[in-house]
């Protein structure tokens, strides 16, 4: 039997359902001959990447936000909704006759070779500068063979972006105008410039005709940049669509990342239905004491609905934005994964006019959960839960604020949620194929959401309080439908954890902890303890090994757990050039075999074999083939 075969074969006895590596665009691996220093998961090194990915036994990959960042902060979680970062687009394939040449090879050389600093880190800076010019002469160069009308590769091409363009009209026109604007102001925000522009979809009462027609003029003055945007966003839609087809044929599930968050460019488009006067945050929590002024837009309420011609509620503005993202979303990924939330269901909103933005987030309420505060007055008309259901004995932003709901309410906190799941089932995809990121809070009206629809939540092990038996983190407390997980994108690598449990004498405790895990009551606990303590690699396999044991069926590991790197990928609250920037080596294989050996990368058969093992002496003899297999592995 294969090794993948028996990696499957296990996680099927272990009741693993998921299996999911995380990995965001940038961090991909690319071959000599195509990095441009920021990966794709479109190049020809990303689909080694994706082999390899599914031959070590995964039956997923979870994608990060894939929306287009700006040149000043390279977070995905701050992209747009429904454009692609240009930035993904893999060049490599626009050489070849295929794509009518667009791009010569010596061009990409060109690129490839002016690429400064290490492979195994972005400088954001420099492919926002340097990748633009080689779009715009791809640009060029399509636009002139298609006047010349003869060359028989872009001709279907031209008609198959025609079709593309009508097909997604509503958001590649003001995306693309967006780009146009933002350029012609000099790169800054939409809050910077003039009016008309500034308030071109958000006019005031009875300009709503003038606004219209200075759109029209606005697409026609800048036509060539909207565009040159719709073929960048046509290229890698058909990349992606690729990519999903690649995934599939490897047995590999393709998971998105429905961030919180709206871009600027979003924000801009959306100025008409967004709530006035609030930003959405992070409010105080266990992790993070302090809050997060996340400066999110937030949906207006008073836009979910609006009536219909004949009188009856219907979809307002704000409820088809989302409907036309999720419809999206789930066209072109198996799965997606919830940011935060709490966002959808009972978001944390805080002044925006206030200077210190961290004060103003500590000292902001809840959306829906907010009746009578006198601080926050203006949040009383979209109150859902009464006074009565509050609990003015713990802090505001407490899981026990609000204490309990009717049925009714429940539906109301459950607007955005529903429409989540009803466009999963629309592409027949289920609950099972929703990730919920729920961290250390979630608030009261939140897990009645989760349980309304069974969504299962985050379970990080590492931040796992052992002194608490009931702590959310650990592992034995989670429901089967829970994603479990050592770390995400947001945590330090497991193995510089690790390390500081040994230097720090916290290992002992964590050793002791996964002994009532992993071991069965015939072992040598004692002798388990003491080799697990003293050995961070046997310490790390153990913590891995701890994500599988269960109840919870859906594990997710991120890429730097899974092949041993020690190396931060991203520190919350901060922009700075080495957040976001972290790659997969392209000598990966290589390099995670050498580790493996040594037991410094996730060793998967062995990871399972243990967590096979702790069912016991009877299962174990009755699956002796099965364990000897993955131990020899």
């Amino acid at each position: 039997m294969s090794t993948r075969k028996s990696v499957q074969r296990a996680l099927d006895l272990l009741g693993i359902r998921n299996l999911l590596l995380g990995i965001h665009d940038a961090a991909f691996p690319s071959r000599d001959d195509e990095d441009l220093g920021r990966g794709t998961p479109y190049s020809e090194g990303a689909a080694d990447f994706m082999a390899f990915v599914a031959e070590i036994g995964f039956r997923g990959v979870q994608l990060g936000p894939q929306g287009a960042t700006s040149a000043g902060n390279p977070s995905p979680y701050d992209g747009t909704l429904f454009s692609r970062n240009p930035l993904s687009l893999a060049l490599g394939p626009l050489t070849r006759p295929e794509w009518g040449e667009l791009l010569p090879p010596e061009e990409l050389a060109r690129l490839v070779a002016s690429r400064p600093g290490p492979r195994e880190r972005v400088p954001h800076a420099w492919v926002h500068s340097a990748l633009p010019a080689a779009r715009a002469s791809m640009w060029r160069r399509f636009q002139a063979k298609r006047e010349g009308g003869s060359d028989p590769v872009v001709a279907p091409l031209s008609a198959d972006l025609d079709e593309f363009a009508r097909a997604n009209s509503g958001w590649l026109a003001r995306d693309g105008l967006y780009e146009a604007l933002e350029h012609a102001h000099g790169g800054r925000h939409w809050r910077e410039w003039a009016d008309p522009e500034r308030h071109a979809f958000d006019p005031p009462p009875g300009e709503e005709a003038a606004a219209a027609r200075l759109l029209r003029e606005l697409l026609a003055e800048h036509i060539d940049t909207v565009d040159s945007w719709a073929f960048a966003q046509f290229v890698l839609h058909r990349q992606h669509r690729e990519l999903q087809q690649r995934a599939r044929s490897l047995g590999l599930k393709l998971f998105g990342d429905l961030q919180v968050g709206l871009s600027p460019r979003d924000e801009w488009a959306a100025q008409a239905f967004r709530m006035r006067g609030y930003r959405m945050g992070a409010p105080p929590s266990r992790t993070n004491p302090e809050g997060q002024p996340w400066n999110h837009a937030v949906l207006d309420p008073a836009r979910y609905f609006e009536a219909r011609p004949d009188g009856t509620p219907g979809h307002g503005p704000a409820l088809r934005f989302l409907r036309a993202r999720m419809d999206k979303m789930f066209s072109e990924l198996d799965g997606v994964r919830i940011d935060h939330p709490h966002g959808f269901v009972c978001p944390w909103v805080y002044r925006a006019e206030q200077n210190d933005a961290n004060h103003a987030v500590q000292h902001g309420a809840r959306l829906f959960s907010s009746p009578e505060l006198p601080d926050h007055p203006e949040l009383a008309p979209f109150a859902i839960a009464r006074a009565e259901q509050l609990d003015y004995d713990v802090p505001r932003h407490a899981d026990g604020w609000v204490k309990e709901l009717d049925e009714e309410q429940e539906e109301r906190y459950a607007i955005l949620v529903d429409l989540i799941v009803e466009a999963a089932d629309r592409h027949e995809r289920g609950t099972r194929d929703i990730a919920c990121e729920i961290l250390s809070t979630q608030p009261y009206p939140l897990g009645r959401v989760m349980a309304r629809h069974g969504l299962g939540r985050f379970r990080v092990t590492q931040r796992a309080d052992l002194d608490e038996p009931g702590d959310g983190y650990r592992g034995e407390n989670a429901r089967t439908e829970d994603w479990i997980m050592v770390g995400n994108h947001d945590t330090r690598p497991i193995w510089l954890v690790a390390r500081e449990w040994i230097e720090s004498g916290e290992s002992w405790n964590q050793a002791r902890y996964l002994a009532t895990r992993l071991l069965a009551p015939e072992e040598d606990r004692e002798a388990w303890v003491r080799e697990t303590a003293g050995n961070r690699n046997a310490l790390v396999q153990a913590k891995l090994a701890d994500l599988f044991v269960g109840p919870a069926a859906n594990v997710l590991v991120f890429f730097t757990d899974a092949l041993g790197l020690e190396d931060v990928y991203n520190r919350p609250g901060l922009v700075d050039d080495l957040n976001w920037s972290l790659r997969v080596s392209p000598s990966f294989r290589r390099e995670h075999a050498e580790r493996v050996a040594r037991g410094a990368a996730l060793d998967l058969p062995r990871v399972l074999a243990r967590a096979l093992r702790a069912r016991g002496a009877t299962f174990v003899t009755a699956h002796r083939g099965l364990l000897e297999e993955l131990e020899r592995a």
